[in-house]
C-alpha cells in the first residue's frame, strides 16, 4: 500500500512538470525552483506514509497465531512397576511379574516323656520357599505357574490358566478346591503359623480340575471339578470330586461382613482305595500326629462347612466348623469334626486386618518403619477343636486354645509368633507311661518375605 501511494504521488507530480522543450529554456532561478518544489513534494510524500504506516498499525487486528497442536505423549510399549517385585506391562495387555515367599520356622511341641522323643520336635526348618511367575495375557487371559522348593523337593502349587473379562471367570489348572475360609485364606496373611487342624486332618490340598467363580459386589460363588494333587496323578489314579462355596460378603459402612457355606464331595473311583484323617500339633517341624484315625476304606467322602467372620476397624472375629463324612464299604458311615473360634484385635492405630474376595488378606501397616513408624501389630486368639472319634472309629480328640502375636515391619516382612495348650484324649501315641490322655504345649516363630 505504501509503495503503491509513493507511484501514484510521483506520477500525479510529472503532470506539473514543464515539457521537455520547456525545460531547455529554463532560467537558472526556474531550475532552482523547481528543485525547491521537488524537495518539498518528497517531504510531503514521506509524511504521509509515516502517517499511513500508523494508520494501519492501529486498525489492522493482530495477526493470529498459527496454533500449535499440543504434544500428545505417546502411550510407551512397556512400562515397569513395583509391587514387591517389578512387574512388566505391556500396551497390548500383555504383563509379567515374578513371584515367591519365604517362610523360615523355629517351631517344636512339649509332651509327655515317649510321645515325641528327646527334643520334642523343636527344629528350624523353611516352611515354605515358592518361587514362580504370573500375568496376563491379550484378551482376558491369566496365567500362573509357581512351584515350592523347599527342603531340596519341588512341589507344584498352583500352576493356572484363567480366562475372564466380567464377573465370570474361568479356571484350568491347579488350584484350591473351595474349602473354607481358613484354607482359602493364603498362608501369608493367616492368624497363625498353622492352619486349623480340620483343614490339615481332612486332606484340604491343591488339585488339578476345572473351575469357575462368579464375583459380584456382594456375592462370591465358587466350583469346581477337580482330580487329585499333581504330584499324585498317575495312570492308576481316576479320582474326581466336586466342591463348592457361597459368600455372601456385604460391606455395611467400615464393618465387613463374611457368611459363607462350602461343599464337598469324592469318589476315589478304585475299589482298593483307603483314606486317612490326622494331623499335626500344630508344628510342622514333627511328623508325629498325635490324632489319626489310621487307614480306612472309602468308597466316598462328602463335606459340609459353615463360615463367619466381621472386620469392624481393627477388630475381627471368624469362626468354621466342618463336617467330613465318610462312606465305606460294608461298614458304618462316620462322621468326623472340626471347627474353630477366634478374636483378634490390630494394636498400631490406623491399621486393620485385609480383606478381598471372600478371604483375609494382606495387613498393610499405614506407619511402616520406613517412613518413621512401628509397622502393624496383631494379636490373636483361638479355639480349635478336632474329633476324629466316631462309633468303632477311636482316632482321637484334640482341643488347643492358641494366642499369636504378628508384627508387620513392611508391606511384604512379617514376623509371626505362636504358643498353644493342647489336651487330647484318646491320642494315637501314648505316654511312656501308657497314657493316651494327656496335654501338651506347642510354640513357634515364623520369619517371612514375600514378593
Amino acid at each position: 500500500m505504501r509503495h503503491a501511494l509513493t507511484a501514484a504521488l510521483l506520477a500525479t507530480s510529472m503532470f506539473c512538470l514543464p515539457t521537455a522543450a520547456r525545460a531547455q529554456a529554463m532560467t537558472a532561478e526556474e531550475a532552482a525552483q523547481l528543485r525547491a518544489e521537488l524537495a518539498a513534494l518528497k517531504a510531503q510524500v514521506q509524511t504521509l506514509e509515516t502517517r499511513l504506516d500508523a494508520a494501519t498499525a492501529q486498525s489492522a487486528p493482530a495477526p493470529t497465531p498459527t496454533p500449535v497442536p499440543p504434544s500428545v505423549a505417546a502411550k510407551p510399549a512397556t512400562e515397569i512397576s513395583w509391587k514387591g517385585a517389578p512387574e512388566i506391562k505391556t500396551a497390548d495387555g500383555w504383563s509379567f511379574k515374578p513371584r515367591g515367599r519365604v517362610q523360615l520356622d523355629l517351631a517344636g511341641v512339649d509332651t509327655p516323656a515317649g510321645v515325641t522323643g528327646v527334643r520334642g520336635g523343636t527344629a528350624t526348618e523353611f516352611r515354605r520357599v515358592y518361587l514362580g511367575v504370573d500375568g496376563k495375557i491379550p484378551g482376558g487371559f491369566a496365567y500362573r505357574v509357581e512351584a515350592d522348593i523347599a527342603n531340596g523337593e519341588v512341589e507344584l502349587t498352583d500352576v493356572y490358566l484363567s480366562y475372564g473379562k466380567g464377573p465370570l471367570t474361568v479356571t484350568a489348572g491347579q488350584v484350591k478346591p473351595f474349602n473354607g475360609l481358613d484354607d482359602m485364606t493364603s498362608d501369608l496373611f493367616t492368624s497363625f503359623m498353622e492352619r486349623a487342624a480340620f483343614v490339615q486332618a481332612f486332606g484340604f490340598e491343591r488339585r488339578v480340575g476345572l473351575s469357575a467363580q462368579y464375583k459380584g459386589k456382594a456375592l462370591l460363588l465358587q466350583g469346581g471339578v477337580f482330580g487329585d494333587n499333581a504330584a499324585d496323578l498317575t495312570d492308576s489314579n481316576h479320582s474326581f470330586g466336586v466342591d463348592g462355596r457361597a459368600v455372601f460378603m456385604p460391606k455395611l459402612g467400615d464393618t465387613q461382613l463374611h457368611l459363607a457355606a462350602s461343599g464337598h464331595w469324592r469318589d476315589p473311583n478304585d475299589p482298593a482305595a483307603t483314606v486317612r484323617y490326622r494331623a499335626r500339633p500344630f508344628v510342622h517341624t514333627t511328623d508325629v500326629r498325635l490324632v489319626d484315625t489310621g487307614l480306612l476304606d472309602v468308597a466316598s467322602e462328602r463335606g459340609l462347612g459353615l463360615e463367619g467372620a466381621v472386620i469392624a476397624g481393627p477388630f475381627h472375629a471368624a469362626g468354621e466348623a466342618f463336617w467330613q463324612t465318610l462312606k465305606r464299604r460294608g461298614a458304618a458311615d462316620p462322621t468326623f469334626f472340626g471347627g474353630y473360634a477366634e478374636v483378634g484385635m490390630v494394636l498400631t492405630p490406623g491399621d486393620a486386618r485385609g480383606y478381598k474376595d471372600g478371604a483375609f488378606d494382606r495387613l498393610k501397616p499405614s506407619k511402616p518403619i520406613t517412613a518413621g513408624g512401628i509397622g502393624a501389630i496383631e494379636i490373636n486368639a483361638r479355639y480349635d477343636h478336632l474329633d476324629l472319634n466316631d462309633g468303632a472309629i477311636v482316632g482321637g480328640r484334640q482341643q488347643a486354645a492358641l494366642i499369636g502375636l504378628v508384627w508387620a515391619p513392611i508391606e511384604y516382612i512379617r514376623i509371626t509368633a505362636n504358643y498353644g495348650k493342647l489336651w487330647i484324649d484318646n491320642a494315637r501315641v501314648a505316654t511312656a507311661a501308657g497314657e493316651r490322655s494327656y496335654t501338651a504345649d506347642t510354640f513357634g516363630l515364623r520369619t517371612q518375605v514375600d514378593f
